[in-house]
């Protein structure tokens, strides 16, 4: 009996277990990260992420991570390669290229240059969703029409509710990058499958499969109100089918999200039907 993981969820989910609050060390991430890769889903799950802030209190994992730059851009270059000097095989950087409210350009601009100089490396540059968004966007489209392997990365959760974009604003930005045929990674707040409200905080997380939903009917050509009824949806009956007809194609434009525990969105994917051991 087969035990694949459709393609459409193919390399969806990251493993976050080493991104702050966790207290997961290097050693016991890279061990239950080999777990994971040996098992049967080991299809869903994409890169270890490695903060660049802990490298260096344990051995470097010596597998294939990828970076998250939560240190200063500039220093991106010579991390990376004392990790890779190391034994580790990076597969792609991530890093912020500005605070919310900043100029994103200036940032931009230093993941270009690093793009540029390391062309074998995926660059993820996280752009905040506010003020600048679109030029950024732009930008991301001509560097990727120069050829460069960089691509855009967004936050839609956090510790404030105006972290938390609605759904008609994160489907104009799924739009957007339609349109610029970038694709795309996203952070926090995709705790579960669908739309739902935090009871401890009162905030409203986004659901990976409302996202992955309304990217496969923005790559249709789906205009924004159509994506964002997508994104609102609160139950999953709307969104099962639409996942269950395209689970044998690849998945467009959403590159994948983290996850703290890579078994949780397994769990909620197969709960659904989309997911299981028999597939084939």
């Amino acid at each position: 009996m087969s035990t694949m993981v459709p393609p459409l969820y193919a390399g969806l989910v990251d493993d976050a277990s080493l991104l702050p609050p966790s207290p997961t060390g290097l050693a016991e991430a890279e061990s239950k990260f080999h777990e994971h890769t040996s098992a049967w889903f080991a299809g869903l799950i994409g890169n270890l992420l490695v903060p660049a802030s802990v490298v260096g209190s344990e051995p470097v994992p010596r597998l294939v991570a990828a970076l998250i730059g939560d240190i200063p851009a500039g220093t991106l270059p010579s991390t990376v390669e004392k990790l890779r000097a190391a034994g580790m095989v990076i597969e792609h950087v991530e890093a912020a290229v500005a605070r919310r409210g900043e100029d994103p350009q200036p940032g931009l601009a230093l993941l270009r240059t690093f793009a540029s100089a390391d062309p074998g490396t995926k660059v993820w540059a996280e752009i905040p969703l506010s003020w600048g968004l679109i030029g950024a966007l732009d930008a991301l489209a001509e560097a990727r029409a120069e050829g460069l392997p960089i691509a855009p990365k967004f936050r839609v959760g956090g510790l404030a509710a105006e972290l938390f974009p609605t759904p008609v604003e994160l489907a104009a930005v799924i739009c957007a990058c339609r349109d610029r045929e970038l694709p795309f990674k996203l952070a926090a707040g995709l705790r579960h499958a669908t739309r739902h409200t935090d009871p401890e905080t009162g905030f409203t997380h986004h659901g990976f499969l409302n996202v992955l939903v309304a990217t496969l009917l923005a790559a249709d050509g789906g205009e924004v109100a159509e994506v964002a009824e997508a994104l609102a949806a609160t139950h999953p009956v709307p969104l099962v089918e639409p996942a269950r007809a395209h689970r044998d194609a690849p998945r467009p434009l959403f590159a994948g999200f983290g996850a703290a525990n890579v078994v949780e969105p397994l769990t909620e994917l197969v709960r659904l039907g989309l997911i299981n051991g028999g597939y084939e």
